[in-house]
């Protein structure tokens, strides 16, 4: 997830014509930790569903839903109060870099960082498990 708020930061940067210069590294480098502590965060909270006995299936849905508020509030938190630095010549391409990132990132984290879990470890869903796909009916030859 990480690597992919650079989609975020670049995207920014470019809209908003502001030149990644020092001043936006060092908003990167401190996006890079808010970055990884919303997917750690994530990670162990998913943990701590499958140690209360949930499944794997649902512990992932439960933690995604369950920390969603916490994540999103920090997130939306975070970018409006670098709105006002965004528009001064000096901090602004690190705030621009840092709002621009933290929004995708929060997106990724949100929905890839699950969706990523899932198929890392192969969970299968409760119901798909022993659940046969019988064909359906086929569809006749246009000719």
């Amino acid at each position: 997830v990480v690597p992919m708020g650079l989609v975020g930061i670049v995207a920014a940067l470019l809209l908003f014509r502001q030149p990644l210069g020092f001043v936006a590294i060092l908003g990167i480098l401190s996006l890079l930790g808010m970055i990884a502590r919303n997917a750690v965060i994530l990670i162990e909270q998913i943990d701590f569903e499958l140690a209360r006995g949930i499944d794997p299936w649902n512990a992932v849905i439960e933690a995604s839903v369950s920390r969603f508020r916490p994540i999103m509030l920090t997130a939306v938190s975070t970018v409006l109060g670098l709105i006002p630095i965004a528009v001064t010549i000096f901090w602004g391409p690190m705030a621009i870099a840092v709002m621009g990132g933290l929004l995708v990132a929060t997106v990724l984290t949100l929905i890839f960082l699950p969706a990523l879990y899932v198929a890392w470890f192969r969970l299968k869903e409760p119901a798909a498990i022993g659940r046969t796909v019988l064909p359906g009916p086929t569809a006749p030859d246009a000719a």
